[in-house]
C-alpha cells in the first residue's frame, strides 16, 4: 500500500503530531510499506488564488475577519502547494489538520481520506484570550467540523473527551474513532538519579491556555511553606517575558529556570523528578505520556485527556483548573515523600507502555488502511511483515 500522510506544519517542528508522524512513517516503511509525508513549508504564503466554497456553510459572512481569512488564505496556499508538489496517486491520505484535510480531499475526491483531528484551535484561541466566544472566529472554526464530517470517509481523535467536544458540532458524533496518540518508548531511557532538591520540570509552549501563571504561583506559595525546589520551564512563546515578571514579582525567580525553546527535551527529561503542567484544556496532552516513559511523577489538571491519562493518586496527582493552592498540594506532597514519587512514577511508565505504545497505533492504523484497499492489492511482503509486527505487539 502506498499511504500519504497529510501534515499541517512540516515534520522538523517540535513537538506533537509533526514529531509523531516520522516514526509511524519509519515503522510502516519497515513492514514493507510505502508513506510519504507532506506539508507547507513556512515559505509559502500568499500563493495560492483558487476560489473557496464549502458544502455545509457559507464561509463569506465571516470574511474580512484576520483570522478568518488568514484560514481561508493558507487554505488556498495548501491547495496551491499541493498542486504543485503532489504527482502520484496513493491508496489512502491520512490527514492530520483540518487544512490538510480539505485541500486533499478537494485535489484528489477519489482518494479515501482519513482525518486526525489532534487539537481545537478555536478552544486554543479563546483560552489565550485572542478571540471571544460568541465572536466570528468561533463560529467559522467548529462550522470546520461538519464540512469535515461529510468530506471524511473516517475521523479519528485522540480522547474521548475531545470525540464528546467535538460530537457537539457534527451530525454523528459516534462515528468518531478514538486513538489514542502513541510513542515510541525507545526514545525515552529512565535514568536512576537522586537529587538532593526536588527538580520540577514543565514542557510546553508558553501561552495562556497552559496555565503557567497558575504554576508560578502554586510555587511561590511553596516558598513560602519552606519547601526547596527547582522549576525547569522548557519552551517558549508570547507570555514568556509576563511569566518571568510574574517570578519576579513572587520572589520565586531564583528557582525559576527559563530555557525557552529545546529540540529534544526527552533527552535530559529522566533527570528531573516532576513533570507538572496545569493546562485549562488538553485534547490529549502528549507531554504528559512522554513524561512517564522517563519515570517522572506526573501532576496535571482534571480536564480532557490528562484526566484520561492519570488516574488520581495511583499513577499522578490530578488537581481542578485555576487552583494554585490546591496545585501547591499536590506539589508538596511529592516533595515530601520521595517513595510516594517514585510509586507514582512507576505506575505512570506501566500505564504509558501499556495504553500509548507506538505498536498499538500501528496495529490500529494499519488494519484502517487495509479496510480501505481490496484484500488482493495487498502485497505478499506486506502482509509477512504486517503478521510479524502483530507478533511483536502480542509479545508486549
Amino acid at each position: 500500500m502506498n499511504i500519504l500522510q497529510a501534515l499541517f506544519f512540516p515534520p522538523e517542528q517540535p513537538g506533537g503530531v509533526s514529531s509523531m508522524v516520522p516514526y509511524i512513517q519509519e515503522r510502516f516503511i519497515k513492514m514493507g510499506w510505502e508513506m510519504d509525508l507532506f506539508s507547507l513549508p513556512k515559505r509559502i504564503r500568499n500563493k495560492g488564488s483558487e476560489e473557496i466554497s464549502f458544502d455545509t456553510f457559507d464561509w463569506k459572512p465571516y470574511g474580512g475577519n484576520p483570522i478568518v481569512d488568514k484560514y481561508i488564505q493558507t487554505y488556498k496556499d495548501y491547495l496551491w502547494w499541493t498542486q504543485l508538489r503532489i504527482k502520484k496517486s496513493y491508496d489512502v491520505i491520512h490527514a492530520h489538520h483540518p487544512i490538510a484535510a480539505l485541500a486533499m480531499k478537494q485535489r484528489f475526491p477519489g482518494t479515501p481520506l482519513i482525518v486526525t483531528i489532534h487539537s481545537s484551535f478555536e478552544r486554543e484561541l479563546l483560552l489565550n484570550r485572542k478571540i471571544e466566544d460568541t465572536g466570528p472566529e468561533k463560529a467559522f472554526l467548529t462550522s470546520l467540523y461538519r464540512e469535515i464530517e461529510q468530506r471524511a470517509d473516517r475521523i479519528i481523535t485522540v480522547s474521548d473527551s475531545f470525540k464528546k467536544y467535538l460530537s457537539e458540532y457534527m451530525d454523528s458524533g459516534d462515528n468518531i474513532q478514538v486513538i489514542p496518540n502513541g510513542f515510541d518508548d525507545k526514545r525515552f531511557r529512565p535514568v536512576p538519579h537522586e537529587n538532593e532538591v526536588t527538580q520540577l520540570i514543565t514542557v510546553c509552549r508558553l501561552v495562556p491556555a497552559k496555565g503557567l501563571d497558575i504554576l508560578i504561583r502554586a510555587c511561590s506559595e511553596l516558598k513560602r511553606r519552606g519547601h526547596n525546589y527547582v522549576l525547569h520551564i522548557i519552551g517558549d512563546g508570547p507570555i514568556r517575558e509576563e511569566l518571568e515578571q510574574l517570578a519576579v514579582e513572587l520572589d520565586v525567580y531564583e528557582e525559576t529556570i527559563f530555557y525557552g525553546y529545546t529540540l529534544h527535551p526527552e533527552e535530559f527529561m529522566p533527570f528531573f523528578d516532576v513533570f507538572v503542567l496545569p493546562s485549562r484544556a488538553e485534547a490529549f496532552g502528549s507531554v504528559f505520556a512522554e513524561a512517564a516513559l522517563c519515570w517522572l511523577a506526573l501532576v496535571g489538571t482534571n480536564v480532557g485527556g490528562i484526566a484520561e491519562q492519570i488516574q488520581d493518586g495511583q499513577n499522578g496527582l490530578l488537581v481542578p483548573p485555576e487552583d494554585p493552592a490546591a496545585l501547591c498540594d499536590a506539589l508538596e506532597n511529592l516533595i515530601m515523600d520521595p517513595s510516594y514519587r517514585y510509586q507514582l512514577a512507576r505506575a505512570a511508565s506501566e500505564k504509558a507502555k501499556r495504553s500509548y505504545s507506538l505498536n498499538r497505533v500501528i496495529l490500529e492504523l494499519k488494519d484502517m488502511y487495509r479496510s480501505f484497499v481490496p484484500q488482493h492489492m495487498l502485497s505478499l511482503p506486506e502482509e509477512a511483515a504486517a503478521k510479524e509486527d502483530e507478533g511483536e505487539e502480542s509479545a508486549h
